[in-house]
């Protein structure tokens, strides 16, 4: 079995490099995984690959399989789908989900691996821990039958956790941003759209995801009285101002952050690998490819990723294909 890899590396703020990676030997409770995609979230990957990561928040960011630390060099990432090519035996030539960055084949325990469902095709599970991230935040939220909803901010998370909203009874679910463009989008997911200035109010709950000030004003000027607002946004080193002032206090509205990093409490009882298979089983609605916007080979990017950080390359989630001759074909 060829042993040889290939691996992104943020070398510097602002600046990837492909390096040739050796694989050790897999353990008798490992697996070796060859991958046939990985996705990029713009949000936090272009944040690393900037070097916006906060000193403070160095820990709380790494990632399952990073190397390195922060601001670089660094290997990051984590939605990761490929072929266990070697390993225990119910695994073997099963596609898989691994929180791992992007790579053309590695070494994990069997235990980092997920199977992906039949019913869900292997571009589209690299929406996974995304849509895990949706999952949690809805565990926090708590949604009733029948409530008004708005989610502020169209980007990745934004629209998974509007595509799960769509599919609550009696909800109504509006999808907010700036970018009339985001319009098709929600039409695809299933759900209405609005600008900003647009958008309807009296809502029992705003899902807050644009990571902007702006965007979260408004968020809370959508809620009735007694409404809460579920922060999804990462700010990262920047420093955001919160309008606490006017009625804030005197229609008693709630702030509450939620972050995929920690099993919601309204779950305790439900682990980390359940809420992923869960997010994996939701990936069989084919409605979520809307929320691939763009595919490049991997060896492409270190010129990809300063395009998708600057946004010349608008997109929600970026597909990495891997199709190279260390990786094998892609399927």
């Amino acid at each position: 079995m060829n042993r040889a890899a290939r691996a992104f590396w943020l070398d510097s703020p602002g600046r990837g490099e492909i390096r040739e990676v050796d694989l050790p030997e897999p353990g008798p409770d490992e697996v070796v995984v060859r991958a046939l995609y990985s996705g990029i979230s713009r949000g936090t990957e272009t944040l690393v690959f900037r070097g916006g990561v906060p000193e403070s928040q160095h820990t709380v960011m790494r990632a399952p399989f990073q190397e390195g630390d922060f601001p670089g060099p660094v290997k990051y990432g984590y939605l990761s789908v490929g072929v266990v090519e070697e390993g225990p035996e119910s695994l073997t030539g099963r596609t898989v989900f691994c929180l791992y960055p992007h790579q053309t084949r590695y070494v994990v325990p069997a235990a980092a691996v997920t199977p992906v469902p039949e019913s869900v095709p292997a571009g589209r599970a690299v929406l996974a821990g995304t849509v895990e991230t949706a999952v949690n935040a809805l565990w926090d939220a708590a949604p009733l039958v029948g409530d008004r909803i708005a989610v502020v901010g169209g980007g990745m998370v934004g629209c998974s956790v509007a595509a799960l909203l769509a599919r609550f009874p009696g909800v109504r679910v509006q999808l907010v941003d700036a970018d009339p463009a985001r319009a098709e989008t929600a039409e695809a997911l299933g759900v209405g759209f609005a600008l900003p200035a647009d958008a309807g109010g009296d809502c029992d709950l705003v899902v807050h995801a644009s990571a902007t000030e702006q965007g979260l004003a408004r968020a809370l000027k959508l809620l009735r009285p007694e409404g809460t607002v579920v922060e999804l946004s990462w700010y990262g080193d920047r420093k955001v101002g919160v309008p606490l002032g006017e009625a804030f206090h005197s229609r008693r509205l709630t702030i509450r952050g939620s972050q995929v990093g920690t099993v919601s409490p309204a779950r305790a009882h439900r682990g980390y690998g359940d809420r992923l298979a869960l997010a994996l089983d939701l990936l069989a609605d084919p409605a979520l490819d809307a929320l691939v916007t763009g595919e490049s080979p991997f060896e492409e990017l270190p010129a990809v990723m300063p395009r998708l950080a600057s946004g010349d390359i608008p997109a929600l989630c970026h597909r990495v294909r891997y199709d190279d001759p260390a990786a094998g074909t892609h399927a």
